[in-house]
């Protein structure tokens, strides 16, 4: 990894995870522990529960605040973990992101105020601002969310900028999961004291070469070991056609139902197909035929039989 990454308190593969469901609609808490362990010790350096992959936003603040106190209690170190705190309302980011800090977590992950598209940058510039001095704990490290093909609100690089100048070492970084390389070019250009940490998997290996921070990414979720590949010095052309690969079989269905059947296979446990609606399981038909494509495609989905 490039040397100028290595200031970053948030770098290198970080599982932005899944989230999963007991039979009774709540998180899950043993088998959403479990998970976390199984990452850490398939080599990623820490988590981010309750993002865009673990449904965040379905979940009330008391859910993803007693989430992450059940990854703290069963044994996951605090500072391997990055607390998703935005939320649609101020209070509640703000509730969420101390509680998260006073926990001793990394950093947080703040999402835009979204569902009112169309904001000015004064408008979100004020709305981080509060968030930070309502805080108010020198410890809060902020991890910026531009994710606006599902927030609706895209972060300019010129208010990251502004907030990063006002809030010097408050402002951690930036997870950018656009997946436009030409806004995480700019951001690389205009903030290189920030850690910018991308979503789209196949953008690692170009981002690290040019003093990128690492990725906070769903892929890690079931293929941990694709994505580090992409942080070796002598990332090949064939590790990269890999995980494209992956991504465009993927994305032929419904993403999150498609994570969850390949953890329910990987595990041989069916209770992880579950989500919270409106998010639903993939029909078996569809299951199948995703899983199959995965394993033609030389990717191991299923544990292999005794013999």
């Amino acid at each position: 990894m490039n040397s100028k990454s290595n200031i970053h308190a948030v770098q290198g593969l970080w599982c932005a995870m899944l989230t999963p469901i007991a039979p009774d609609g709540g998180v899950d808490h043993g088998r959403f522990v479990r998970h976390a362990q199984a990452l850490l010790a398939r080599g990623v350096d820490g988590v981010a529960p309750f993002g865009t992959t673990g449904e965040g936003v379905s979940f009330s603040v008391k859910e993803r605040s007693d989430g992450v106190a059940a990854l703290l209690a069963g044994g996951i170190s605090p500072q391997r973990v990055v607390a998703a705190t935005g939320c649609a309302a101020l209070t509640e980011t703000i509730a969420l992101t101390r509680e998260s800090v006073q926990a001793g977590c990394a950093g947080c992950l703040v999402l835009p105020p979204y569902f009112f598209n169309a904001m000015s940058d004064d408008g979100l510039y004020a709305w981080y601002a509060r968030v930070i001095e309502a805080v108010a704990d020198p410890r809060l490290r902020v991890l910026l969310y531009h994710i606006p093909q599902f927030s609706g609100i895209p972060l300019s690089v010129d208010l990251v900028a502004r907030l990063a100048d006002a809030f010097p070492g408050v402002i951690a970084g930036v997870k950018d999961s656009g997946g436009d390389w030409s806004y995480t070019s700019a951001l690389l250009e205009r903030v290189p004291e920030l850690g910018i940490l991308v979503g789209h998997e196949p953008h690692v290996p170009r981002l690290l070469r040019e003093g990128g921070a690492g990725t906070i990414c769903g892929v890690a979720n079931v293929f941990p070991e694709m994505v580090r590949a992409l942080f070796s010095p002598s990332v090949t052309p064939a590790d990269e056609e890999r995980i494209a690969t992956f991504i465009s079989i993927l994305f032929e269905y419904p993403f999150l139902s498609a994570f969850k059947a390949i953890v329910a296979a990987q595990t041989a446990d069916p209770g992880w197909r579950a989500l919270r609606p409106p998010w639903i399981e993939l029909p078996e038909a569809a299951q199948q035929r995703f899983l199959g494509a995965l394993e033609r495609a030389g990717m191991r989905v299923r544990p292999s039989r005794a013999v």
